[in-house]
């Protein structure tokens, strides 16, 4: 009688061990992964760069669906930028924060994207959104801008050119994707679009009420230094009481645009006549990169 007393004891006992054997795998997993990020990040103190990298792809390879290869993502992307492979960095990190978007991983990931981004644009490295050129007798950066449907100012800054002169045979970098805007007015962000990736997020005030309309549209102006117009009289650039900052660009809806501004305290909020707002710096960094006829879409 004492042995059968015992019997369901023991067969929980072997029961509870089977499931122990059969869940080490799973309370271990993540160990190997770990290790290897670990020890990839000792190679890259050692100098040993290339090498902390193929560690790093292996975690992703054979690890896809760990919290590890979120991080080995994140780490390739500053090995990557560290070799002054931007595109390769850029296109880590935004896979980390798309396929792992845990808050750290976006948090960190996220940002650093944008900064490629950008710095990519403004630099002569060449990625899919750009072509090299190669100058013509007769060419001017104007031409070139109006071929290419870009603007000069991006030629210039893509290049490391200061002023006009350019010279027969020089190689340019061309970028010629299409830009496009989105406004959202719900939470007051303007994205900046090449075909269908946004390459960066600015922070703008819209207008009072909800007021600034919603559609698609193009932009039909552009103005440095815009002087603006306030019941009849002048109010010239650079002025406290000028408004619209030191960029205008006006869009097929009229008597609507982005422009700077001179309430940086207004951003993020629903502030203005019905105009999109940004601060003067970004407004500048915006209107050197897009040309007229570049669409904006504005949505609640």
């Amino acid at each position: 009688m004492k042995f059968r007393a015992y019997i369901p004891v023991i067969l929980i006992v072997i029961a509870v061990a089977a499931l122990g054997v059969f869940a080490l795998p799973k309370l271990s997993l993540g160990s190997k992964e770990s290790a290897m990020v670990s020890g990839a990040k000792s190679l890259d103190k050692e100098g040993k760069t290339e090498e902390a990298i193929k560690e790093l792809e292996k975690v992703v390879a054979e690890y896809p669906e760990s919290r590890q290869a979120g991080e080995a993502l994140v780490l390739l992307g500053s090995f990557y930028e560290k070799q002054g492979k931007l595109v390769e960095a850029r296109d880590s990190l935004r896979k980390a924060y798309e396929t792992y978007p845990e808050a750290n991983i976006v948090k960190e990931a996220k940002p650093k994207v944008e900064e490629l981004n950008m710095r990519i644009l403004f630099s002569p490295y060449l990625d899919s959104y750009s072509k090299e050129y190669t100058v013509q007798a007769g060419d001017s950066l104007a031409k070139i801008a109006k071929v290419f449907g870009t603007t000069v100012d991006l030629l210039r800054k893509s290049n490391n050119i200061s002023g006009n002169t350019i010279r027969q045979g020089q190689r340019l970098k061309v970028v010629t994707v299409k830009f496009s805007v989105v406004v959202d007015k719900s939470q007051n962000l303007l994205m900046l679009k090449q075909n269908d990736d946004v390459i960066k997020v600015y922070k703008v005030a819209t207008g009072t009420n909800n007021c600034t309309p919603v559609g698609t549209f193009k932009i039909t102006t552009k103005l440095v230094d815009p002087v603006w117009y306030k019941a009849g009289a002048a109010v010239p650039p650079g002025s406290p009481e000028n408004i619209l900052g030191t960029r205008w660009m006006g869009l097929s809806k009229e008597g609507y645009g982005i422009h700077g501004t001179t309430d940086p305290g207004s951003l993020g909020k629903q502030a203005t006549a019905g105009c999109v707002r940004m601060l003067n710096a970004e407004v500048e960094e915006l209107y050197g990169i897009l040309p007229e006829g570049t669409e904006v879409t504005i949505i609640d």
